[in-house]
């Protein structure tokens, strides 16, 4: 049976956490340095030199690495209450796709590996990217169709392809790169990830992308792998194996997804309602007119059967279950059912919600994505009908 009640430490934890996002974070949502791809490696770094101070940088990484060691019940609480600013989970170190690179490499990567790259990413000195998209007629949805090649040269790979709307790539400090393995007689081995510092000699930006969210520094961009010379020392995990280590990645982070787009979807629901309360029209509040009324009751439902699906995700990886049909079943939920919560939320505002006096049009564009990244819901939903 799934325990729902919070333990005491947790729920410290989580109040912490709420009074740190209202009162440190929450006023550098209208910074300037918020630009139109997202915030700026300035402003990131100083809202991960609060939560360091704070003593809540990292709450999904190991306590060996600087993090603060919870598990997926713990992160859920965690990551909801960073979420209810935008710019939350950028200054907890939660953060896509760096949150869901901890998990991996805690996973997978060698010691080694782990000293170079994860450590400094877990305490908020740098940033990564992970580099598997690719354009059409490559792999997307279906990663089959992986065009970029790694060739053996000696002890070293040499990795050539195109890849896009891959998230942070100005500024980053490394590159996670999929790519389609050959071996010394030409035959596809299948995926290898590789690991490299993001100033390695062929790394090229091809464009910056303008996409509708604005969440993570650097933006989505194009980017070209011209003959990129990579030990194979930097493999991570082993040859043929990068669709599996995908999956490592994938599963986790779609539920770290929902849990911090629960906490904007609520920040936006909690704007309404206030709005709904003191607006008059037609003789009295909004909310006691029941085209507002049920807008807000609909939005609670949605809240409320999306944090217990995403509850029970957790509490099946804590389980030691890694199934991918429960991992889709919350992504898709949440991401639909979310989206309508912050879509509701605009409606009741009326003209003041599509503009910037609240936070709820900038949640509007960004949530949306989320029926899209790690996997839109078609996908998931065949997964589904699949099994």
């Amino acid at each position: 049976m799934i325990d729902f009640q919070l333990p005491a430490d947790l729920l410290v934890l989580k109040e912490r956490t709420e009074e740190f996002i209202r009162n440190v974070v929450m006023p550098y949502e209208n910074d300037a340095r918020q630009e139109y791809h997202g915030p700026t490696d300035e402003l990131r770094a100083e809202l991960v030199a609060k939560a360091r101070e704070a003593g809540l940088l990292a709450p999904h990484a190991p306590k060996q690495y600087g993090g603060l060691g919870l598990d997926h019940r713990g992160m859920a609480v965690v990551f909801e209450a960073a979420g209810y600013s935008t710019l939350g989970p950028l200054a907890l170190n939660i953060q896509a796709p760096d949150e869901g690179n901890t998990n991996l490499l805690h996973q997978v990567a060698t010691p080694e590996q782990k000293d170079r790259w994860l450590v400094p990413m877990v305490q908020g000195h740098i940033r990564s990217v992970f580099s598997m998209t690719e354009p059409d007629g490559g792999a997307g949805s279906d990663p089959s169709l992986m065009q970029t090649t790694a060739t053996p040269d000696g002890d070293d790979y040499i990795i050539k392809g195109r890849k896009w709307f891959i998230t942070g790539m100005p500024g980053a400090g490394y590159h996670i790169i999929m790519a389609k393995t050959l071996d010394h007689e030409g035959n596809d081995v299948g995926a290898t990830m590789f690991m490299c510092d993001a100033d390695t000699p062929g790394i090229d930006m091809v464009r910056m992308l303008d996409t509708i969210d604005s969440n993570s520094p650097g933006g989505h961009c194009e980017v070209d792998y011209n003959n990129v010379r990579i030990p194979a020392s930097q493999i991570l995990g082993e040859v043929g194996k990068g669709f599996r280590y995908a999956q490592v990645r994938l599963g986790p982070a779609r539920l770290t997804h929902c849990m911090r787009w629960l906490g904007a979807a609520q920040r936006a629901h909690d704007i309404a309602t206030d709005y709904a309360r003191t607006r008059q029209a037609f003789g009295k509040a909004i909310i006691e007119h029941e085209g507002v009324g049920f807008q807000l009751a609909d939005n609670k439902i949605d809240l409320h059967t999306s944090r217990m699906i995403t509850w029970h995700g957790c509490w099946t990886l804590d389980q030691g279950d890694k199934a991918q049909t429960e991992t889709s079943m919350c992504k898709v939920h949440c991401s639909e059912a979310l989206g309508r919560v912050v879509d509701r939320s605009m409606q009741v505002l009326g003209a003041k919600g599509i503009c910037t006096d609240t936070v709820i049009e900038r949640i509007y564009r960004d949530i949306r994505c989320f029926r899209i990244y790690d996997g839109p819901s078609e996908v998931h939903r065949w997964v589904l009908a699949r099994s």
